[in-house]
């Protein structure tokens, strides 16, 4: 039986350490950084460390309608994506994550780009 990327990385607790890094390098973004006003950012970790597990083969799931309703408000546009996806790349790059787990995880984010991504946005 193979061992899942959350089983192999350490779970839970090493996930949420690494999304912990993946904000602080994101709120030091000027692209990104202004996304994250007013949020509640532990909230945000916990349900962030949640999806990045689900990704990762752990027990949290999130559907595509859910994505799509918790980001529309906020008007991410397709540079901004790319550029969350670059901090999240670098961030497991750090985290001693392996290149093809790495790539894994990035695709799995590309796939949901649709109901993160506010198309009307694009202008």
């Amino acid at each position: 039986m193979s061992q899942t990327l959350y089983e192999r990385y350490g779970g839970f607790s090493a996930i949420s350490r690494l999304v912990m890094a993946f904000y602080d390098n994101l709120l030091d973004s000027d692209q990104i950084a202004d996304y994250f006003e007013d949020v509640d950012m532990r909230r945000l970790i916990d349900h962030q460390t949640k999806f990045v597990a689900s990704l990762m083969g752990g027990p949290a799931s999130f559907s595509n309608e859910a994505l799509k309703n918790v980001h529309a408000r906020l008007n991410i546009d397709n540079a901004s994506f790319n550029e969350m996806a670059k901090i999240l790349r670098q961030t497991m790059v750090d985290f001693k994550i392996e290149e093809d787990d790495i790539d894994l995880v990035i695709q799995a984010i590309e796939d949901r780009r649709h109901a993160i991504v506010n198309h009307e946005a694009q202008g």
